[in-house]
């Protein structure tokens, strides 16, 4: 049992090294002057003007007119990711629960749709989608950014697997108190669904957060710039560039590190 235990733990370290290694390379990089990173470029030694780098970084203006700033950047981001999780997480937890406690017709074919949308690429719909966006005045809006893409098959199917398994006595009780479908929704249906939904919400975030295509498409204002996106315009090779790649990866690892517990307890009663 030792021999194994040292064995699985060798294993999660070269795992942890090989994973973490690029980006302990990419941060200690920035931490040097712009003149030692052109002529060292990635390293693991520390430098010591990581503190102004990135100050200079949050505070300097980017662009061609200067309208972005990394911070600016940053909340883009957020309200992209956290636009882009809340909407996914509220239509799918609603698909499901139309497809589980109503009688609807063509139910199943419906459900079995949503599935076929799973097997087409995200990007196999961006120029449809463009095109409606763009007709209904929603380029370089919030709404345009998240709206199009906030139904999610994946989502209903884990909500749909996880409301089959509530057991049918409380729909009885429910109904016995004389609680209408909104109120079973509110008062039991949606505290249960927490765990799933937070670890829902949690995926969803870190996939708003990455996007790069669609905010390409849908924004031509730098005002509207996500830190993504700063990374194309800035370069992946310049210091700016790897400075933002560093802020970039921080807040998605941030929530999944002080939200693990519910992000694993949301997987396991959304399979149970």
């Amino acid at each position: 049992m030792r021999r194994k235990a040292v064995f699985d733990h060798a294993i999660l370290i070269v795992g942890t090294i090989v994973m973490c290694g690029p980006l302990l390379a990419v941060f200690l990089a920035t931490t040097h002057d712009a003149a030692s990173f052109r002529e060292t470029g990635l390293t693991l030694i520390p430098g010591g003007h990581g503190l102004s780098n990135y100050g200079h970084l949050l505070q300097s203006k980017g662009g061609f007119r200067g309208d972005i700033t990394a911070l600016g950047m940053i909340w883009n981001s957020f309200l992209l990711g956290a636009g882009f999780a809340m909407a996914k997480v509220s239509l799918s937890l609603l698909a499901a629960y139309s497809l589980v406690y109503f009688r609807l017709r063509f139910a199943a074919f419906f459900f079995w749709l949503l599935l076929l949308s799973l097997m087409l690429p995200l990007e196999s719909r961006f120029l449809p989608t463009y095109d409606v966006v763009s007709s209904l005045g929603l380029v370089n809006t919030q709404a345009g950014l998240i709206l199009p893409l906030a139904a999610s098959g994946i989502g209903t199917f884990f909500f749909r697997q996880f409301l089959q398994n509530i057991p049918d006595s409380m729909l009885e009780s429910a109904r016995l108190d004389g609680a209408g479908p909104l109120k079973f929704l509110r008062d039991i249906l949606i505290p249960l669904s927490m765990p799933m939904a937070g670890a829902l919400f949690l995926v969803t975030f870190v996939n708003g957060w990455n996007q790069y295509l669609w905010p390409v498409m849908v924004t031509s204002e730098e005002a509207r710039y996500t830190i993504v996106r700063g990374l194309q315009f800035y370069g992946r090779s310049s210091l700016t560039g790897m400075m933002l790649a560093c802020l970039a990866v921080l807040p998605p690892a941030l929530l999944l590190v002080f939200f693990q517990r519910l992000f694993v307890k949301g997987l396991f009663d959304g399979s149970h």
